[in-house]
Protein backbone atom coordinates (compact mmCIF):
# COMPACT_ATOMS: atom_id res chain seq x y z
CA UNK A 1 0.00 0.00 0.00
CA UNK A 2 1.52 3.31 -0.81
CA UNK A 3 0.34 6.33 1.18
CA UNK A 4 0.79 10.22 0.06
CA UNK A 5 -0.88 13.61 1.20
CA UNK A 6 -1.36 15.80 -1.25
CA UNK A 7 -2.92 19.05 0.98
CA UNK A 8 -3.16 20.84 4.35
CA UNK A 9 -6.86 21.91 4.06
CA UNK A 10 -10.13 22.16 4.79
CA UNK A 11 -12.32 19.60 3.72
CA UNK A 12 -9.42 17.28 3.07
CA UNK A 13 -11.57 14.09 0.72
CA UNK A 14 -9.19 10.69 1.98
CA UNK A 15 -10.00 8.27 -1.04
CA UNK A 16 -9.03 4.77 -1.52
CA UNK A 17 -7.96 3.35 -4.94
CA UNK A 18 -8.03 -0.67 -6.18
CA UNK A 19 -5.72 -1.91 -8.64
CA UNK A 20 -7.14 -4.69 -10.82
CA UNK A 21 -3.65 -5.33 -12.28
CA UNK A 22 -1.80 -5.68 -9.18
CA UNK A 23 -4.61 -6.24 -6.69
CA UNK A 24 -3.52 -3.69 -4.31
CA UNK A 25 -4.57 -0.62 -2.53
CA UNK A 26 -3.23 2.69 -2.54
CA UNK A 27 -4.70 5.35 -0.30
CA UNK A 28 -4.79 9.21 -0.89
CA UNK A 29 -5.91 12.79 0.26
CA UNK A 30 -7.15 15.71 -2.29
CA UNK A 31 -9.68 17.90 -2.73
CA UNK A 32 -10.51 16.79 -6.24
CA UNK A 33 -10.87 13.11 -6.24
CA UNK A 34 -12.14 12.88 -10.32
CA UNK A 35 -9.14 14.66 -11.28
CA UNK A 36 -7.11 12.72 -9.11
CA UNK A 37 -8.05 9.54 -10.53
CA UNK A 38 -7.65 10.75 -14.23
CA UNK A 39 -3.81 11.91 -12.80
CA UNK A 40 -3.55 8.30 -11.59
CA UNK A 41 -4.69 6.51 -14.77
CA UNK A 42 -2.80 8.70 -16.98
CA UNK A 43 0.32 7.25 -15.64
CA UNK A 44 1.26 11.38 -13.90
CA UNK A 45 2.63 9.30 -10.97
CA UNK A 46 5.83 7.64 -12.29
CA UNK A 47 5.12 5.13 -8.97
CA UNK A 48 1.96 3.79 -9.47
CA UNK A 49 1.90 3.82 -13.67
CA UNK A 50 2.35 -0.22 -12.95
CA UNK A 51 -1.40 -0.37 -11.60
CA UNK A 52 -3.04 1.19 -13.97
CA UNK A 53 -6.66 1.36 -13.91
CA UNK A 54 -7.29 2.71 -10.91
CA UNK A 55 -10.74 3.12 -9.66
CA UNK A 56 -12.12 4.39 -7.08
CA UNK A 57 -13.61 1.96 -3.85
CA UNK A 58 -13.94 3.99 -0.90
CA UNK A 59 -14.05 8.13 0.22
CA UNK A 60 -14.91 9.96 2.95
CA UNK A 61 -14.13 13.93 3.84
CA UNK A 62 -12.63 15.42 7.03
CA UNK A 63 -12.64 18.48 8.33
CA UNK A 64 -9.05 18.92 9.47
CA UNK A 65 -5.76 17.16 8.41
CA UNK A 66 -5.04 15.74 11.46
CA UNK A 67 -8.32 13.56 11.19
CA UNK A 68 -7.16 12.31 7.61
CA UNK A 69 -3.36 11.12 9.71
CA UNK A 70 -5.58 8.99 12.19
CA UNK A 71 -8.01 7.56 9.20
CA UNK A 72 -4.73 6.56 7.48
CA UNK A 73 -3.07 5.25 10.70
CA UNK A 74 -6.00 3.45 11.84
CA UNK A 75 -6.62 2.02 8.22
CA UNK A 76 -2.56 0.78 8.03
CA UNK A 77 -2.92 -0.95 11.38
CA UNK A 78 -5.30 -2.92 10.63
CA UNK A 79 -4.42 -3.29 6.60
CA UNK A 80 -6.61 -1.86 3.61
CA UNK A 81 -8.38 -5.15 3.22
CA UNK A 82 -9.62 -5.85 6.61
CA UNK A 83 -10.69 -2.21 6.78
CA UNK A 84 -12.56 -1.76 3.73
CA UNK A 85 -14.81 -5.17 4.68
CA UNK A 86 -15.98 -3.54 7.68
CA UNK A 87 -17.88 -1.13 5.43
Amino acid sequence: MIAFFYINLIHVHRIYLHSTTLQKYYVGQTQNIENRLIELNAGETKSLRTGIPWSLVWQTTVSTRQESMEVEKKIKNIGARRFLATR
